[in-house]
């Protein structure tokens, strides 16, 4: 409220205005109501301008948000919206335009992300991307579905049967697969069923720190099985795990490293020599790669390895594989049988939606990672070359440049895949991060660069509008 020129609190004026008429008798009675009555609306003049919450919300406007992303999200922007109002950073008249301005385009939290870092299977960024048949099934399976259920017979059936089956078809030597929630949890369970109270003989060389602070005996040790650790960091052969044997043995593990790479003078007992020494021969290969594959010759498969004597396999399924994050457990039937039975298979099943996606990746066209693996370098030069002539044209910095991806994710440590990329400036790194969709590439020697290995043709296009959006943003910042 103005008061000779001056901005004054409706609070404030009206303490004022009761002090003083209640020092000045003299004035008439009708000035002093009208006075009063002033004071009051003057008091409430900001609340009578703030649009009733129902008022919004009843906004023809407003009623796709409403079915898209539920009545708590969009009233709760609304309520955000009205608090602007009152304090005169909008205009009542524009409550319906800021409330959808405000509104998020999900209900998730989590953005889309091109990843143009260069390493495929990126933690961070969720791994393996599904393939579309995955989604499909996903979304096929998201109602109410035959999770557990026999359509013909009309009653209860096999949870997840067509995923194991497609397992089993995908590892023809294994008599007995097995699903969990992810790779870590296979690995568990096997040490709680086949050896709680009892001891696991694993190569020091082998003892390994899976990511975010978790360690390989820490988990191993919580399951209440004891580690007997043999050999040396660089070397452990056949000797060190037979000396070991004794009647407290529940299993030989063997821990494929990786994420890292020992060279020079090393030596390790391969499963074959391990396959006849008198204990079960458990062997965790990471990556989740079934059958062998030309690109990653010394990548571990579950086929090679249970063919070559392994009694039973664990694996992710969110890497190699390609699919959705899972635990994947394969090998001898009765010991496959004995952790499917076991208590804490219970607390580690995986959910209908990733069991329609694990089918779906299993009995599907390729993956995604797949394709990136298996990408033509001379393809990916000239999507490189195309994207920076482009973006040049709209006088951007850029130009493609040779660039050496990664399998990520732990697998494959130390392969290089020769790639492409398109080279922008380095202060655009954080633009194209905050973007949508978000662009995260990888900074060398004050460039970006944005590696196309990982990312389909169709991307290309996508990526270009999100480089000159970014351009953009960045010269209105300085301006």
């Amino acid at each position: 409220m103005e008061v000779s020129g001056c901005l004054v609190a409706p609070a404030v004026f009206k303490t004022v205005v009761i002090e003083y008429l209640g020092q000045a008798g003299s004035i008439p009675v009708h000035l002093r109501q009208l006075c009063l009555r002033g004071a009051a609306l003057a008091t409430s003049d900001v609340r009578r301008r703030v649009p009733r919450t129902d008022v919004i919300l009843a906004d023809g406007r407003l009623q796709e948000p409403l079915v898209r992303l539920g009545r708590s999200i969009v009233k709760n922007t609304v309520q955000a919206v009205q608090a602007r109002v009152r304090a005169g950073d909008t205009e009542a008249d524009a409550a319906v335009e800021a409330v959808l301005a405000a509104l998020p385009a999900e209900t998730t939290g989590h953005r889309r992300v091109l990843n143009a870092s260069g390493v495929l299977l990126h933690t961070n960024l969720g791994r393996a991307p599904l393939s579309e048949a995955a989604l499909r099934a996903v979304s096929v399976t998201s109602g109410t579905t035959d999770l557990e259920f026999d359509l013909e017979t009309g009653r209860r059936g096999r949870r997840g049967r067509g995923a194991l089956a497609a397992l089993a078809q995908a590892i023809p030597a294994a008599e007995g697969v097995h699903l969990v929630n992810n790779g870590a949890a296979a690995l568990v369970l096997a040490a709680t069923a086949m050896a709680r109270d009892r001891e696991i003989i694993v190569s020091r060389g082998e003892m390994v720190e899976i990511g975010d602070g978790f360690r390989l005996p820490d988990l191993l040790e919580s399951t209440g099985a004891r580690l007997r650790e043999v050999g040396t960091t660089n070397r452990t052969v056949l000797r060190d795990y037979t000396d070991a044997i004794g009647p407290s043995t529940g299993f030989i593990l063997k821990v494929h490293p990786s994420n890292f790479v020992i060279k020079g003078f090393t030596a390790a007992a391969s499963v074959r020599e391990l396959a006849g020494v008198g204990a079960p021969v458990v062997v965790d290969i990471g990556s989740g790669l079934l059958r062998p594959h030309p690109t990653l010759p010394d990548e571990p498969d579950a086929e090679t390895v249970l063919r070559d004597g392994a009694d039973l396999v664990t694996a992710s399924g969110d890497k190699l594989l390609g699919g959705p994050q899972a635990g994947l457990i394969a090998g001898r039937r009765e010991l496959v049988e004995k952790l499917r039975r076991h208590p804490l298979a219970r607390g580690l099943r995986i959910d209908k939606l990733t069991l329609a996606a694990m089918e779906a990746t299993l009995c599907g066209p390729p993956a995604p990672v797949m394709r990136y693996l298996q990408a033509d370098l001379k393809v990916l030069l000239s999507r490189a070359e195309a994207l920076a002539a482009s973006l040049t044209c709209h006088g951007v910095d850029a130009y493609e440049v040779p660039s050496e991806a990664t399998v990520g994710g732990g697998a494959a440590p130390g392969v290089v895949l020769p790639s492409a990329a398109v080279s922008v400036p380095a202060s655009l790194a954080l633009a194209l991060r905050l973007g949508t969709p978000a662009v995260v590439g990888r900074v060398e020697r004050d460039r970006c660069l944005l590696d196309l290995r990982a990312l389909d043709a169709a991307d290309d296009a996508i990526v270009c509008e999100a480089v000159l959006g970014a351009v953009g943003r960045e010269q209105e910042g300085r301006g």
